[in-house]
């Protein structure tokens, strides 16, 4: 938790990996968690069964509710996925429309298709 709130403000950057570039919701969870993140999906990829797959090849399995450090998949449009990270009190996650990392108070605005933790 407190290496993801101290990337909050990093600049959000599709498919960055490296905070000094940039991060997206995937390149921040993969960096938090010390993970490889995957390659080939785009800003609008709503397959849940193939984030699934990827959540599970990092080394993640589902679990039935949150807990601080669990990342939380949601769906914020019919088309599109999105990872943010669980902390006490809300979500850290890349937000596109705002251009950077944030720190979001509270429950999920977003559909919640489930919560993944490392093994």
């Amino acid at each position: 938790m407190a290496a993801a709130r101290a990337l909050v403000g990093v600049r959000f950057r599709l498919h960055g990996r490296v905070p000094e570039r940039g991060l997206d919701c995937v390149g921040l969870a993969a960096l938090v968690l010390g993970r490889a993140a995957p390659l080939g999906y785009g800003l609008r990829s709503g397959d849940e069964g193939l984030a699934a797959e990827w959540l599970r090849a990092a080394g993640l399995r589902r679990v039935e509710a949150a807990r601080d450090g669990d990342l939380a998949l949601v769906r914020p449009g019919p088309l599109q996925l999105h990872v943010m990270i669980v902390v006490p009190g809300g979500h850290v996650h890349a937000h596109a429309g705002v251009g950077r990392v944030v720190e979001m108070p509270g429950e999920s605005p977003w559909p919640v298709l489930g919560y993944w933790r490392p093994e």
